[in-house]
């Protein structure tokens, strides 16, 4: 059964997740937030979903300044149009003025690649990140390409299944950033149904 075997794969995957990395990485992100250090985060397709979810994590619970590019999708399009693709994050960061304080976490199946060319607006970001001094952190799958190479803290999603690369990493890559968002170097806030089960915030009235 398709089923049983995608939840075995799924189970297998997250056993073999390092936690002391996701340790890392909450250390180096607690870093970045305790010197007022602003969070970029980044993805591409399924990813940038992800980078999207995850900024309102990191703002509404963990009491970032945290933003997504991808959100922006007049400026993001403007600068693909104008500047190309490849450099399309990278510009973005250039314009908010990306400094050594700031942090940058990256969601990516494959990491990117310099050679052969993979990813490229994410390498060149990662690039610029690096050049100004920025931590940059990542959530990635496979080895990790060039995210894992250049990142100060980095989770790996290790393959177990060659047909489920994708799907695994994606999936896990959202219970990894919900744990880092719920982990107490980082969490401010608990979040709406934490706070409900703890008798600490009222539930809404239904308008009569």
């Amino acid at each position: 059964m398709f089923t049983e075997h995608f939840l075995d794969a799924a189970q297998r995957a997250m056993a073999a997740i390092d936690p002391n990395a996701v340790e890392a990485m909450a250390e180096a992100l607690a870093k970045v937030r305790d010197r007022e250090g602003r969070l970029f985060l980044i993805g591409v397709g399924g990813s940038a979903g992800h980078a999207s979810h995850a900024t309102n994590d990191f703002r509404k619970i963990c009491g970032f300044e945290a933003y997504c590019p991808t959100d922006n999708v007049s400026e993001l399009t403007a600068r693909i149009n104008d500047e190309g693709w490849e450099g399309s994050f990278s510009a973005w960061l250039e314009g908010s003025r990306l400094r050594a304080a700031d942090g940058l976490l990256i969601f990516s199946v494959g990491g990117g690649s310099v050679s052969p060319p993979v990813s490229a607006n994410i390498v060149r970001a990662i690039q610029l990140a690096k050049a100004r001094g920025a931590t940059v952190t990542g959530i990635v799958g496979r080895d990790g390409g060039y995210t894992a190479q250049a990142a100060d803290a980095c989770v790996v999603i290790p393959t177990v299944d060659a047909e489920l690369i994708t799907p695994l990493v994606e999936g896990l890559a959202a219970v990894v950033w919900h744990g880092l968002v719920s982990h107490p170097k980082l969490a401010m806030n608990k979040g709406h149904w934490e706070q409900l089960a703890a008798g600490t915030k009222t539930a809404p009235q239904a308008a009569e």
